[in-house]
């Protein structure tokens, strides 16, 4: 995932932009999908919506499959002309909680990626929709595929708000080579994920 504006190191996807486990360290199991089969978030930067991110799940055979969606278009003020544009898919592949394939298509302004993990990856992507990412030390970028260090801080449960009002979700904060604030409720899915870009400027996952 990878973050927006012309913040364009700053990655998101999710996002933008969410978020491995290396096969080296015990593999995390994925959270349960929700009923509905989707989570959808606005993106949102200096009080506008710049974008969309969404997750959509779907169960066959005993796969999971996880389908990634990130667009974003941040646009020059009054004149309205695209800045920066950002746009990502993915496609996660789960048996028995664990990731045994990924595949990835990213435009990052005009620069290309594409990434292919084939039948054992077994790795904890950094899309970050479950909050297995609270056991994690390490994550695998769904961008370019590179092994992320990184360290997970539990700030506890708080309240955030969403388009269907106020929830308590549980507060994580990761740094490192991912830095990111996310949130999880009650059912371990992603609420609310929050992150610098490069010029300063906050940018938050608002889950509709």
């Amino acid at each position: 995932m990878r973050p927006v504006a012309p913040l364009r190191r700053a990655a998101l996807a999710g996002l933008a932009l969410l978020a491995a486990t290396a096969a080296t360290a015990p593999a995390a199991t994925a959270s349960s999908p929700p009923a509905s089969g989707t989570l959808a978030f606005d993106v949102l930067r200096k009080g506008r919506d710049i974008g969309d991110h969404s997750f959509r799940f779907a169960t066959s055979g005993g796969t999971l499959t996880v389908e990634v969606r990130t667009e974003v278009s941040v646009r020059v003020p009054v004149i309205g002309i695209a800045a920066y544009t950002f746009t990502h898919t993915s496609t996660e592949g789960w048996q028995g909680g664990r990731l045994v394939r990924l595949t990835a298509a990213t435009n990052d302004d005009g620069t290309p990626h594409q990434l292919a993990l084939g039948q054992g990856a077994d790795l904890l992507p950094a899309s970050l929709w479950g909050d297995e990412v609270a056991g994690a030390a390490q994550l695998l970028n769904t961008i370019d595929g590179h092994i992320m260090a990184v360290r997970v801080a539990d700030l506890g449960t708080e309240t955030v708000e969403t388009g269907h009002g106020p929830i308590p979700a549980h507060h994580y904060r990761i740094t490192g080579d991912l830095e990111r604030e996310v949130w999880y409720d009650g059912d371990g899915l992603l609420a609310r994920l929050v992150m610098s870009a490069e010029d300063g400027s906050t940018v938050t996952y608002v889950r509709r």
